[in-house]
């Protein structure tokens, strides 16, 4: 079980979106431990291993699992396949992972963590998905008053 906390400046605005990351590395008592801690997620982040084909079919078991918690609500999320380091073990497909991402409303993105690379993006999306949820409170709370 990993617990990380970052904060990401959204370009072109002066603000920032605050990450606590709950880990599970597929896991399931990881899992359980990580369900402990939130309460209602704000947004998903479900990584799989492009090398892996079962890593990539198990991604329905953790978002069915995330979105347990959400209370009906849309939660803004990334799918992102992880290892495109090892292209030439690829298992899964990118473009049919990307309309898989597309189907469950989440958005696709690639990475490889041995050799850091486009790590940025995937965050990034999540940031400005988050920053966009929270304009719009702000906007239903002013209609209000």
């Amino acid at each position: 079980l990993t617990l990380l906390y970052c904060k990401l400046p959204i370009p072109d605005t002066g603000d920032a979106v605050e990450f606590y990351i709950c880990d599970s590395a597929g896991r399931e008592p990881f899992a359980d431990a990580c369900e402990n801690m939130w309460n209602q997620p704000s947004l998903m982040c479900v990584v799989f291993d492009i090398t892996s084909e079962a890593s990539f079919t198990s991604c329905s078991h953790w978002i069915d699992r995330i979105r347990s918690h959400c209370n009906g609500q849309q939660v803004p999320g990334v799918l992102l396949g992880n290892k495109s380091d090892l292209s030439s073990r690829r298992e899964v497909d990118a473009a049919g992972a990307q309309s898989w991402a597309q189907s469950h409303g989440l958005e696709y993105h690639e990475t490889s963590a041995k050799e850091i690379g486009q790590y940025e993006a995937p965050f990034l999306s999540l940031a400005r998905a988050f920053h966009s949820l929270y304009q719009d409170q702000i906007q239903i709370i002013q209609s209000l008053v």
